[in-house]
């Protein structure tokens, strides 16, 4: 006995894969939002922000912990009362030596102050302290913030290896859901996924790295840096994971593994364990 397939139901079965094609599109895509949030609010180089009291008053703050080699930093807080004053108390990171005392600026409702630029990759570290009626406090708590300043990137390489890496992990986190629905094709995301992955981190990576830090490559075998080993260690599994794929073969735990793991390279946040 044959059993024919009627157009409508051939219609309705186009639907339903679309439909879930699209589920799994909107999935990864929320998932790599998530992730990138995620990590730019844990970074250890994205401004520290949180609220003190200073006497009465409640002031919110937010201090830089990233800049530009071309330039001193601005540290700035809002703080309208005009006996509050303040200093900034800064010293190269690591230096056994004293830190130096700097005042800061009044102008209107605002404290103003600079800490001196540094080469690539120099770190700094510092404190911002108000003062009022013979009372210091510490904004950030009494252990130093770290601010680390880095070359000027431009944006014409920036902004494709932002972009390329971000669109890396959609198509790696589409391969991994495609790994485990019923019926879910992973080989052509993950192919995808590896080649933005590899453009993204393994090419206009160390471009970025170079411009910003003066060096392409500082992860294993040269070095320790976090976001060159978690890149290469991401690429290894999605190597793995297409070879395993080869002739029609499913490679569905390869792929999921890799997948994984690339969404756990994407949560750790870049730097955290130095420049």
């Amino acid at each position: 006995m044959t059993l024919r397939i009627t157009a409508d139901e051939e219609r309705s079965v186009g639907r339903r894969t679309a439909a879930k094609n699209t589920a799994l599109w909107i999935l990864a895509g929320l998932i790599s939002i998530g992730s990138a949030v995620q990590q730019r609010m844990t970074g250890p180089t994205y401004a520290a922000r949180g609220k003190a009291t200073i006497g009465a008053e409640t002031v919110s703050y937010r201090l830089p912990r990233n800049e530009e080699t071309v330039r001193d930093c601005e540290v700035k807080v809002k703080i309208p009362d005009p006996a509050v004053s303040g200093r900034l108390e800064f010293k190269i990171l690591g230096s056994p030596d004293r830190p130096l005392s700097l005042l800061m600026e009044r102008r209107d409702d605002l404290l103003l102050g600079s800490l001196p630029k540094q080469p690539p990759a120099g770190k700094l570290e510092y404190r911002v302290l108000l003062s009022k009626d013979g009372r210091e406090t510490s904004l950030a708590g009494e252990k130093p913030l770290t601010i680390r300043f880095k070359g000027v990137v431009p944006a014409f390489i920036l902004t494709p290896h932002i972009l390329i890496m971000f669109l890396g992990m959609i198509f790696a986190a589409k391969a991994g859901l495609e790994a485990v629905v019923r019926g879910g094709r992973p080989r052509k995301p993950a192919l995808w996924a590896f080649g933005l992955l590899f453009t993204g981190g393994m090419i206009l990576g160390p471009v970025v790295q170079k411009l910003a830090f003066g060096d392409f490559w500082t992860g294993f075998p040269f070095g320790h840096d976090l976001t060159d080993n978690k890149a290469l260690f991401s690429i290894a599994l999605w190597i793995a994971a297409l070879v395993a794929g080869r002739k029609g073969r499913p490679a569905r735990g390869w792929i999921l593994a890799a997948a994984i793991v690339t969404l756990a390279a994407y949560l750790i946040p870049h730097s955290l364990l130095g420049s």
